[in-house]
């Protein structure tokens, strides 16, 4: 594409954006009458569509769409199909004054190439269930949301199609279709008359939830022996004090007082702690009616059934979409909502959403989530100060005790929420039953659900980082922040049927949600969509039945340090049972070595040290020139449903790394890079003597060379980050899992021969 018409396409682009009609008229009609470029000129006649219906001008709409019909794409044929029928009705009288919701959805990437087309965000008119139409919210024009304005409402709405533009393919280039940067919903319909669902059998989640805060319970107690143990030592070693004899006391029955305390209180100190930290406010239910009526119904019809009081509504100031409950009780429930949530959402959307909140008081495992974050919400501020004070010192000499002082914090919080994981991925399971059966309406559900992903993944692009608040709420959203990277970011180079059938075909894909804090996103609509059809809807995303075929071979290599440990089990098994034949001979006596059986935990460290040593070099396939992917191939990588980590699909990609700066990210869990093909994350791990840190080149254009894999979320393996001026950063992920192997053998023979 020349300079001079790329530079006014762009130009145009984003006047139309902005609401400069006027001036994106002017930029795009030279730039759509030109025969030289077909490309361009198709890209600027679909921004003039929409510019002179926003203007008023349907007939010239009209006739553009009359040429586009005539493109050589099918896609694009539908799209101005669809649009001419909308435009024609427009010119109706009847239909002159009305506007609705069109399902439009227009999204922004940082780079020039992905300007888009969209109409500025202006106030919407919103449906209620009985398609009645109520009046406008208020005189003020929301402002717009980086990624996208998932409520926008135009003047002279154009259509979506019958299938998603979720980036054509075909005779149109990927860099064309993300120029477009279209997504379009189904708009599937809800229920307007539906049969209970079956009762869902709650005892796992009771169970789940009682076994959560026994898993608390013991970490703290764990953690709290350990830290008194320590300082106690390190009185006694130091001259002049005395140890404390309180910390040479078993804290059992104390903690345990202390967290049943906690959980009363919880709501009271919950809402001071968001207030200070994150600046929550009172939220009131006539301000949540001018964003959804349907949210508020839902709240006092679900509230006067089971007899609750309404629950108190906050709201936080935050761009990304978030929402999330916290009490001890349901008359002293609270619904915190994102400001961005309220704007990204439509009405329909926002009430599943609220109905999902109290499907968590319903089931009382919102309790349990309350205390969890009460308890590390502290130290993660913690962990928050430390690191700001880690980055003021000058002296590398005296940052770095600092340093790990905040990565032991961060590890803390990370045990403490890692013994909810399990409870945070059931019970959204169970609350979108809930709010399915509630509101009739699982389709909105589940635009709800990509929306949020979209949304989170726009505010990360735009922060160019994740924030704070995602991090340390993230336990308790229906969305997960890392999961929202690839997802919220793919649709205009993949359909989101192509991207979440891993979640729904591949048969080993539960394994990989262990340490995940939220479900996979395609498992979760996939359900959404089996109650849809069970009450005859047709549904917001149709995936293909067929499951994918997985190599058992692939997956057991891919479990293989695991693998290693019930197989060191029968070797201790089989070592035990060869002793006691040997002494029952009189030919060997090894009681002297194992009669406390620690050489039981020997054969496991050398079964897990076997297992990695045999996964090592397919997990790690040498780098080579000529089968290196780039980003052009990252989304065919995302589509492929029997691919499994092990894969290790060689890649070379060109994008800008996002992430936290300074000490808050020397452990590198905030590594994102910023593709043309979306957001993907990235592991590395530090080099000791590396002149240039990776939070160096935060925020700089590099070239990441890896191993991308496929999982719950798919992430990069870094080999090397390269920039422009040729500075390089290794991580040698191989070399780690050698030495991991290695002293794990060494450390295995030792218990072993030793006892």
């Amino acid at each position: 594409m020349p300079s001079h018409a790329k530079s006014s396409l762009e130009a145009g682009l984003v006047a139309l954006k902005q609401g400069n009609y006027q001036t994106a008229i002017a930029q795009l009609e030279p730039i759509a009458s030109s025969q030289n470029h077909a490309t361009v000129s198709l890209q600027a006649q679909v921004g003039l569509v929409m510019a002179y219906a926003r203007t008023g001008e349907v007939s010239k709409a009209i006739a553009i769409s009359q040429n586009l019909i005539e493109s050589n794409n099918p896609q694009v044929q539908e799209w101005a199909t669809r649009a001419l029928e909308h435009l024609t009705k427009r010119k109706k009288p009847e239909r002159e004054s009305k506007n609705v919701e069109t399902g439009f959805v227009a999204f922004e990437n940082s780079t020039p190439d992905s300007i888009p087309v969209t109409p500025p965000v202006t106030p919407t008119l919103e449906e209620k269930p009985e398609d009645q139409v109520i009046e406008t919210k208020s005189d003020e024009t929301p402002p717009m949301v980086p990624l996208t304005r998932l409520k926008a409402t135009v003047a002279t709405p154009l259509p979506p199609p019958t299938t998603p533009l979720n980036g054509f393919m075909g005779s149109v280039t990927r860099t064309q279709a993300k120029l477009f940067g279209v997504i379009y919903w189904r708009q599937a319909q809800r229920a307007r008359a539906w049969q209970p669902l079956r009762k869902p059998k709650l005892i796992p989640l009771r169970l789940l939830s009682a076994g959560t805060f026994i898993a608390l319970f013991w970490v703290m107690r764990a953690i709290l022996k350990l830290a008194m143990g320590f300082i106690n030592q390190t009185l006694v070693k130091l001259p002049y004090l005395e140890p404390l004899q309180l910390l040479y006391r078993d804290p059992t029955k104390l903690l345990l007082i202390v967290l049943v305390i906690l959980i009363g209180v919880s709501p009271w100190l919950l809402d001071l702690l968001l207030a200070k930290l994150y600046g929550q406010r009172e939220f009131p239910k006539d301000v949540l009616n001018t964003h959804s009526r349907e949210a508020v119904r839902v709240l006092q019809r679900c509230c006067q059934q089971r007899h609750w009081p309404l629950p108190k509504l906050r709201i936080l100031p935050m761009a990304a979409p978030i929402i999330l409950t916290y009490g001890s009780l349901p008359r002293n429930a609270r619904i915190v909502v994102s400001q961005g949530l309220l704007e990204q959402l439509a009405d329909d959307e926002i009430a599943t959403i609220y109905a999902t909140q109290l499907g968590h008081i319903a089931h009382w495992d919102f309790a349990v989530m309350s205390l969890l974050l009460l308890v590390t919400l502290p130290i993660y501020k913690l962990y928050q100060q430390v690191s700001a004070l880690a980055d003021k010192i000058s002296g590398k000499i005296w940052r770095w005790p600092v340093t790990i002082l905040a990565s032991l914090i961060y590890g803390v919080w990370c045990l403490l929420t890692g013994t909810a994981l399990w409870l945070s991925r059931l019970r959204l399971y169970y609350s979108d039953r809930v709010a399915s059966e509630i509101t009739g309406n699982p389709n909105a559900l589940i635009r709800a659900l990509l929306k949020i992903a979209i949304g989170i993944a726009a505010d990360i692009q735009k922060e160019e980082h994740t924030s704070w608040q995602l991090e340390s709420l993230n336990l308790l959203t229906p969305v997960s922040h890392q999961q929202s990277l690839s997802l919220g970011t793919i649709a205009s180079n993949l359909s989101f049927e192509s991207f979440l059938k891993w979640d729904t075909a591949n048969p080993y894909r539960r394994w990989f949600t262990i340490n995940n804090s939220h479900p996979l996103m395609g498992d979760r609509i996939e359900r959404l969509c089996q109650i849809a059809r069970h009450w005859h809807l047709d549904t917001e995303l149709h995936f293909a039945s067929v499951p994918s075929k997985v190599k058992r071979q692939s997956f057991l290599l891919q479990i293989a340090p695991w693998l290693g440990i019930p197989l060191g089990l029968l070797f201790a098994a089989l070592v035990w049972l060869t002793w006691q034949l040997a002494f029952a001979l009189k030919f060997l006596n090894l009681k002297w070595i194992y009669e406390d059986w620690s050489f039981i935990t020997g054969c496991l460290l050398i079964g897990f040290s076997i297992g990695t040593v045999m996964r090592i070099n397919p997990f790690f396939p040498d780098i080579k020139p000529a089968t290196v992917q780039t980003d052009d191939y990252l989304p065919t990588l995302l589509a492929d449903p029997s691919a499994l980590p092990i894969d290790s699909i060689s890649v070379r990609i060109v994008g800008k790394l996002l992430g936290r700066q300074g000490t808050s990210n020397s452990l590198a869990q905030d590594l994102i890079l910023q593709s043309s093909a979306g957001l993907v994350k990235l592991h590395h791990i530090s080099w000791f003597g590396q002149s240039v840190n990776h939070q160096d080149l935060v925020g700089r254009q590099i070239i990441v060379t890896g191993w991308f894999r496929r999982g719950a979320t798919p992430w990069i393996d870094i080999q090397t980050l390269e920039t422009q001026s040729g500075k390089t950063i290794h991580s040698p992920h191989p070399i780690w899992s050698i030495f991991l192997a290695v002293a794990a053998q060494a450390w295995g023979a030792y218990v072993f021969l030793t006892g």
